[in-house]
């Protein structure tokens, strides 16, 4: 999180500059309650306050405020807002608990090295201004510590209950396959390496018709493709060995692609002449338009059921903690 300016966390603090119209109304918004220090919820033993919950919000509201097209529009989300920044304070308190009553362990030096990146990176290791910025949170540093505390250990809880135990059976894999093969279509495409070639200002045709000669000596020579293209390639690629990846035929002009998609893998072109340019184009693999094979998608397959279970087991996770605490909401 950057720091803020004074002016800037003044009106963080104060969530929103209401005009006179809004002055005039009677009712708070829930999420700009009448007092700072007011009781959100109560989780167990610990209490929010709106405070925090301001202090949480505040970096969001800019960004909410300028993409809502009515004020109606930006009063619905920042209720959204609200409610979704109450429950992750509610969620950090019972992960963080359900953590001390495992008697898990963070090592004091991670916080340490964590607290000194922040420093360093967020405030150009300047002590002042970081100073400054907790004053304007209504924070010392020992809360600070705390807080990166606690969200190191949320996320570290996250990042574990991410983690799938469970092993995906090649029957869930190909049912998967057959029930979503419409997403494993690709379009026809070709592995392609370009050398471009330009006239230099000094340069003459005779001398542009004996490099591209002696480019076709050194290919009909056996030479690598890539060696090549870093030699003599004029383009962007030409470190890369005129490595365009893999192209369909919309990628290239209608001149390309029709040479592009005439090759068989392992072979290149003759000279193409756009305008003032000269290419070279060398395939070195093509893939037919259609389906792709089960094989080729397994291991992309059983990421996604993975990280399918992962999600299903955080949220059940987290919805045993809800379960199983005190929680009152104000």
């Amino acid at each position: 999180m950057k720091p803020f300016s004074s002016a800037f966390a003044a009106f963080c603090l104060g969530l929103v500059v209401l005009t006179a119209p809004l002055l005039a109304q009677k009712a708070h918004n829930i999420w700009d309650p009448p007092f700072k220090q007011g009781i959100a919820a109560e989780v167990e033993n610990t209490i929010i306050t709106y405070e925090e919950l301001r202090r949480e919000m505040a970096p969001l509201i800019p960004r909410i405020r300028e993409s809502s097209r009515s004020r109606e529009e930006f009063n619905q989300r920042m209720r959204e807002l609200y409610f979704e920044v109450l429950q992750n304070l509610i969620d950090r308190v019972l992960i963080v608990r359900e953590f001390q009553e495992k008697e898990f362990n963070i090592p004091q030096a991670y916080v340490e090295n964590e607290f000194d990146r922040i420093l360093i990176e967020d405030f150009e290791n300047d002590r002042a201004r970081f100073l400054e910025y907790l004053q304007s949170q209504g924070k010392n540093v020992r809360e600070f510590r705390r807080d990166l505390r606690e969200r190191i250990v949320v996320s570290v809880m996250r990042s574990e209950k991410r983690k799938s135990q469970s092993q995906i059976s090649p029957e869930r894999i190909e049912q998967f396959y057959n029930e979503n093969k419409i997403n494993f279509y690709e379009e026809e495409a070709v592995k392609l390496r370009i050398i471009m070639l330009r006239p230099l200002a000094d340069e003459n045709d005779d001398q542009m018709r004996q490099t591209i000669e002696r480019i076709y000596e050194e290919l009909e020579e056996g030479k690598p493709f890539a060696e090549v293209a870093q030699k003599y390639s004029q383009d962007s690629r030409r470190e890369r060995g005129g490595d365009w990846g893999w192209i369909q035929r919309p990628d290239l002009k209608e001149e390309l692609s029709t040479v592009a998609f005439s090759l068989e893998a392992g072979e290149y072109s003759d000279p193409v002449k756009i305008g003032e340019q000269t290419f070279i184009l060398f395939v070195e693999d093509r893939r037919e338009e259609g389906i792709q094979p089960l094989n080729e998608v397994r291991d992309r397959i059983e990421e996604i059921l993975a990280s399918q279970l992962a999600r299903q087991a955080q949220q059940q996770w987290i919805e045993r903690l809800r379960r199983e605490a005190y929680i009152k909401y104000y």
